[in-house]
């Protein structure tokens, strides 16, 4: 008998009348709301705007969890389109079953469309973002520990995982304490999330590298947590599809980070394009006074009537028929600054 183990949660969904609040689900957006709220932390310590952020997010999300859901169906078709299961729950994202490789991809397109429409570089995006997302994956694993799933195999260490009868291996039913991927992989992600903020303090990255960083990072912790992980995986040559990812991935990464250092070394000097111009202003009286962009107010007021005055200041100048009543003088010094450029 065990003395120490990490207990599983009886039920991994809790009933709030008819609304059921799953785990699994709490996890991720728990996840999502660190990733946007440390991403815009770093976003405007780069010089860039409250909320763009969010914005980009708004496409990057949701196209990251379509993503995530196809490659986990598509990789583990069989759960859902062999004889005798049922194809509608390849829809049921909330018993698990999201693969990482398919979130970042198509996560990334939706931050590019984002980025397209603020006017943004998605590399520069992707670097204020990358320990967010890192910090995301490592609370979004937890919901692996509400289902019961994804964990390695027999273990009496002190931190085994207890796993009910009806979630065990069907070649080990009598062990009960397994290895805790889930929770080796959220601390991995703890630590990749540390290793990309202290390595962009220190080496000022940009252009996209610390965004390889964190992916490089990553995929060297999932393949060998991959390989203890004892659910059913397609295999080629011997090692799980995942573990092959990972490896591809992680030589991309790196070509990138070593590419990029060398064609575009340094950090961006801008993030996000300034505005044109700069917004109304409010006066005293809660009135929209007109911006000020190359003088103040008073001067462009000023403009008219220095114009209609030639001559030094010793200089008599004749009266004609075709200059207008003093009477005209005020209204046109009040109405000079309409004539000039509309603040946006």
């Amino acid at each position: 008998m065990e003395l120490a183990f990490i207990p599983s949660p009886a039920h991994g969904v809790v009933h709030l009348g008819p609304i059921p609040l799953r785990g699994y689900a709490f996890c991720i957006i728990i996840g999502v709301f660190v990733a946007v709220w440390y991403g815009n932390k770093r976003w405007l310590a780069r010089g860039g705007r409250a909320g763009t952020v969010a914005d980009i997010s708004v496409w990057a999300v949701p196209f990251g969890l379509i993503g995530g859901r196809l490659y986990h169906v598509i990789t583990d078709y069989e759960l859902y389109f062999t004889d005798g299961k049922d194809w509608v729950d390849a829809f049921k994202v909330w018993q698990g079953g999201l693969g990482i490789w398919g979130a970042i991809a198509m996560g990334a397109l939706g931050a590019w469309i984002g980025c397209r429409r603020r006017g943004i570089a998605l590399p520069a995006y992707a670097d204020a973002i990358a320990p967010g997302i890192a910090f995301a994956q490592a609370i979004g694993r937890w919901g692996n520990w509400f289902n019961q799933e994804l964990y390695g195999g027999p273990t009496t260490l002190p931190w085994g995982l207890k796993i009910d009868a009806a979630h065990r291996p069907d070649n080990t039913p009598d062990l009960a304490t397994y290895h805790p991927t889930f929770l080796y992989e959220s601390l991995w992600c703890v630590g990749v999330a540390l290793l990309v903020i202290w390595a962009d303090r220190r080496f000022k990255l940009g252009h996209g590298r610390a965004f390889a960083l964190y992916v490089a990072a990553y995929t060297v912790g999932r393949a060998w947590i991959e390989h203890m992980r004892v659910d059913y995986a397609h295999r080629i040559l011997g090692m799980r599809l995942n573990d092959w990812t990972a490896i591809v991935v992680f030589v991309a990464a790196v070509a990138y980070l070593v590419l990029s250092a060398r064609l575009r070394p340094g950090r961006e000097a801008e993030v996000e394009p300034v505005a044109d111009s700069v917004p109304a202003q409010t006066a005293e009286d809660g009135t929209d006074a007109p911006a000020e962009a190359d003088g103040t107010a008073g001067e462009l007021a000023q403009a008219p009537a220095a114009d209609s005055v030639s001559g030094s200041p010793g200089d008599a100048v004749e009266p004609s028929d075709d200059e207008p009543e003093p009477a005209d003088e005020p209204s046109k010094a009040a109405a000079g600054p309409a004539s000039g450029p509309a603040a946006t």
